[in-house]
């Protein structure tokens, strides 16, 4: 038995996505900057590819720039996007990704200003906070649209209405990682100026990501090379991987709808579940606002690195928190203590993260094997 509940982790890759990358990789090998029929080739598995993520943010497909994966989005929107601006501020949120709370560090080491914006208990932003920071210095905002460790939605139609009205030059940044192909996500509708998105998030292969840019966006370059897609993001181009996550994505939008309300029953009948039977249980994803994929639980009296490790012994793969932070031994999570709990319940907390493969019959097996491993720990 195997039930995989680490999806916002990553996700197993759609047996189709698999198929295209290895039939792109094996026969459409081609160099696509070169100008011979096999790069020509190539060429148009990435402008394919570009058309069909294109379609999911309604967006056009020279808006798309691909990178390795979600943190070089985030980097490139950030450092290209400021280093074009003539401002000196950047506003961000206390709970966002290790990929932009590091590079924000190093803006501030070199001489920008960061300022993060409180959230309160279920982690939602303080919009009359980010409305006070807003100056005419501000380069850029960025916000993730669904936080990756408690699940909670950021209204980025109504923060990026705030900036612009603030200050139209001001550009905003969506972290849409764990958004993506769950929740609608489409620039015109945030105005947003540039939007991160990744590929294994959403059943497609690793080491493919894209930023989204709008046309008419001043943005430079973070590395540089032989001038491929407009010279921003230069580099030889992971043909098989983009040709994956162009059918992935695809695929994922097509079901969204559907696949997003499973998950959310689902995840409802998992909470409620594991707080009817269990006592000391504190849920820290919020009620309302939140992701249809992901469930957070602190239970009293437990470590989370024990409680995963024996649902791993089981055959349940869950998570104590964030993936990209997992190697900071002993660290505790900066969200739960930015959204205020205490050390006893960010001590025991486990991230359950789901995806259209999760049945009724894996949550109710999950509720019964956490229930009894943590009635055994705590004996």
């Amino acid at each position: 038995m195997e039930i995989y509940l680490d999806n916002s982790a990553t996700t197993k890759p759609y047996r189709e996505v698999c198929e295209q990358v290895f039939d792109t990789m094996y026969r459409n090998y081609g160099n696509p900057s070169s100008l011979h029929t096999r790069g020509i080739s190539a060429e148009c598995a990435i402008k394919t590819a570009a058309a069909e993520i294109a379609a999911t943010l309604k967006c056009a497909p020279s808006e798309i720039i691909f990178t390795s994966g979600g943190t070089e989005a985030n980097n490139l929107a950030i450092f290209g996007g400021v280093r074009a601006s003539r401002g000196k501020h950047i506003i961000t949120s206390s709970i966002e990704h290790p990929a932009t709370i590091q590079a924000l560090a190093y803006m501030k080491d070199s001489g920008y200003t960061v300022d993060p914006v409180g959230v309160d208990g279920d982690g939602n932003i303080n919009l009359n906070e980010l409305a006070g920071l807003i100056t005419s210095d501000t380069a850029l905002v960025t916000v993730m649209q669904v936080n990756n460790e408690i699940g909670t939605v950021a209204p980025v139609e109504q923060i990026g209405r705030l900036i612009k009205s603030k200050n139209p030059n001001t550009l905003f940044h969506i972290d849409a990682v764990q958004a993506y192909c769950k929740i609608p996500v489409t620039p015109q509708q945030c105005y947003a100026d540039m939007i991160s998105v990744s590929s294994h998030k959403i059943h497609g292969p690793k080491g493919v990501g894209a930023l989204y840019v709008k046309s008419g966006t001043k943005i430079v370059p973070v590395i540089y090379g032989g001038g491929q897609q407009n010279n921003i993001r230069p580099g030889t181009e992971n043909v098989a991987g983009i040709a994956g996550f162009g059918l992935a994505a695809r695929m994922a939008f097509d079901e969204m709808n559907k696949n997003s309300a499973c998950m959310a029953e689902l995840r409802d009948m998992l909470e409620d579940s594991l707080v009817n039977n269990i006592d000391g249980v504190h849920v820290n994803t919020p009620g309302k606002n939140s992701a249809p994929h992901i469930l957070n639980v602190s239970f009293a009296g437990v470590k989370s690195e024990v409680l995963l490790h024996s649902l791993e012994a089981e055959g349940i793969f869950v998570s104590s928190g964030s993936a990209c932070s997992s190697h900071k031994k002993g660290a505790k999570s900066y969200v739960l203590r930015a959204i205020g709990l205490e050390d006893r319940w960010i001590d025991g907390s486990i991230r359950f993260s789901l995806s259209e493969f999760i049945s009724a019959g894996d949550i109710r097996c999950t509720a019964e094997k956490v229930r009894d491993i943590v009635r055994k720990l705590r004996r």
